[in-house]
């Protein structure tokens, strides 16, 4: 999806860990993504580099969709859909 796409979508539930270290946004994605339903987007915001890369690979294991990450004023929005 496009940087445009991306935050155009209407997010169905948002985990801000911004101020957790590397296992903390991961943990706080894993406990958060059972309050959703199939179908609904999750968008994680975090500081953390790893993040970019610990939640998509995760997302796939699980498998649920990696829809993009977008950079924005020094963190990220990772964006999901829970299958």
């Amino acid at each position: 999806m496009t940087t445009e796409e991306l935050v155009a979508l209407t997010i169905d539930k948002s985990v801000d860990a911004r101020g957790t270290a590397c296992p903390g946004p991961l943990l706080a994605a894993k406990k958060e993504i059972a309050n959703i339903g199939s179908g609904q987007i999750m968008e994680i915001l975090s500081a953390d580099e790893g993040t970019r890369r610990d939640i998509p690979k995760w997302a796939g294991k699980k498998g649920h969709e990696y829809l993009g990450t977008v950079e924005k004023d020094g963190y990220f929005k990772i964006y999901l859909k829970k299958q």
